[in-house]
């Protein structure tokens, strides 16, 4: 990378970072609209077009900023800790928990985060955003899987987050019981899915390749001879 775009990726994240938490203010109250970010961007200090210029979406832009962010925080968490010891289920939920409780004191924020995200014009930043903490969590968390199983566990564990943060937000108790409480059936559930896969994986080992009969059942039989 050059000097010149070492320096404006720098700038860009400055931005960015000086409009954070005047941007949760206001989206706590009024949304993430386009008035918001002009409203950090006035407390901020930082003209509208320099703004534009690290966020082209304006507040989409910042919303994906902030979600990396919490993010970056499970990654924090899990280097203070000691996962040595803990078991698969117990690490999830640790990663899990943290990116829970990285919202505290934002959860309004949050929720009307998840309002902005079902628009047509944020459509792909959902998903988008989900994958992307499962990501992050699974690899903090030590997994170096690089099959299909490195898909399955970040489809599935998108699926674990997006569940748990709706039952995290929608709580009124800051303990937060029965979220964590829900975060420990859907891990069980996971952990349930896993173990019968893997039987059945070891009950089918020695039979045919389904795959294969069923493409030469597709192309048919092939030349008699």
């Amino acid at each position: 990378m050059t000097d010149a775009a070492s320096d404006t990726r720098f700038r860009k994240s400055t931005t960015r970072e000086a409009l954070l938490q005047p941007m949760l203010a206001h989206a706590a109250f009024d949304g993430w609209t386009a008035d918001s970010f002009r409203a950090a961007c006035t407390d901020a200090g930082i003209d509208e077009g320099q703004a534009r210029l690290a966020c082209p979406r304006g507040e989409l832009d910042m919303l994906v900023h902030w979600s990396r962010r919490l993010d970056e925080a499970v990654l924090d968490a899990v280097k203070a800790a000691n996962l040595a010891e803990m078991k698969i289920r117990e690490r999830v939920r640790f990663g899990v928990t943290a990116r829970l409780e990285a919202l505290s004191g934002h959860e309004e924020a949050a929720r009307r985060a998840r309002a902005r995200l079902m628009l047509p014009d944020a459509a792909a930043d959902g998903p988008q955003l989900l994958w992307a903490t499962a990501d992050t969590i699974w690899r903090a968390i030590g997994d170096t899987s690089t099959d299909v199983n490195f898909y399955s566990k970040r489809t599935i564990l998108s699926g674990v987050f997006g569940t748990t943060l709706a039952a995290w937000l929608n709580e009124s108790d800051a303990a937060k019981p029965e979220a964590r409480a829900f975060l420990d059936r859907r891990i069980q559930n996971v952990m349930d899915f896993e173990k019968t896969k893997a039987q059945l994986t070891k009950m089918t080992a020695d039979l045919p390749d389904l795959a294969g009969l069923l493409g030469k059942l597709r192309y048919g039989p092939g030349p008699r001879v």
